[in-house]
């Protein structure tokens, strides 16, 4: 067939030297050559077969195929939350000099605010820090910039934290693990708030305890809630101070 079209359009170019039209047997053969270049099924039998066999897989390289991709996680992601053992137990004693935080109260409505707010900005806005949590960025800084009141607790691993200084704001916001038990940082945060002035109290509802208090415009809040591991997840918020 090729040899046939090759022939045509010599035949095709010697017409046009006599100067006749051809115009029609033209167009014949660019329809021709068109057919060749798209390797027609029809015309060609090893392309048919070719296309309409079926794939052949080896399920032995499946296995190790893009063994170097980047996959999708096989669960959902957890809301930036640390391995449980990202604070593994330690037995390093209690900071020193520490008063006792006082028995909870068990009427906690910063308890259910904590359990509805998703983000560090939902759980600002919620403790009535509305106009501030719309203007928070989200950094580990902040975890640094923390008032005296709501300081780290000793080797706190910091998993989230946001703030802003921004149109006379001063609000902080951080989640972080801790080894130490509920406990020992209930002491931690009631004896803090009372040492800078603030009217500190410790409720508790569901399993999660606040500890917190206010000065002036000033407030804080730490909650906290036990792991299995014996340690303490504990989200801080603090304006002001």
């Amino acid at each position: 067939m090729r040899q046939s079209v090759v022939l045509a359009v010599l035949l095709a170019l010697a017409a046009c030297n006599q100067g006749t039209d051809n115009s029609d047997e033209l167009a014949r053969l660019d329809n021709e050559l068109a057919g060749v270049n798209a390797a027609d099924p029809a015309r060609d039998p090893a392309v048919a077969a070719a296309l309409q066999d079926q794939i052949m897989v080896d399920p032995r390289l499946t296995q190790g195929s893009n063994a170097n991709a980047i996959r999708p996680p096989n669960r959902p992601d957890g809301g930036a939350t640390a391995p449980v053992d990202i604070a593994a137990r330690s037995d390093a004693p209690a900071p020193a000099g520490l008063a006792s935080a006082p028995d909870a109260k068990t009427d906690c409505p910063e308890c259910r605010r904590r359990d509805d707010a998703l983000t560090l900005g939902a759980l600002a806005e919620g403790n009535g820090m509305a106009a501030c949590a719309n203007r928070i960025r989200y950094s580990a800084g902040w975890a640094n910039r923390l008032p005296a009141a709501a300081a780290l607790y000793p080797n706190a691993r910091v998993v989230e934290a946001a703030g802003t200084d921004e149109a006379g704001c001063s609000l902080r916001v951080v989640t972080f693990r801790s080894s130490a038990p509920l406990k020992q940082l209930a002491d931690w945060y009631y004896t803090r708030g009372r040492k800078a002035g603030y009217s500190a109290e410790h409720r508790a509802e569901d399993g999660t305890h606040v500890v917190g208090g206010v000065r002036g415009q000033a407030a804080y809040l730490a909650y906290l809630r036990p792991r299995g591991d014996g340690g303490t997840d504990v989200d801080l918020v603090a304006n002001g101070g």
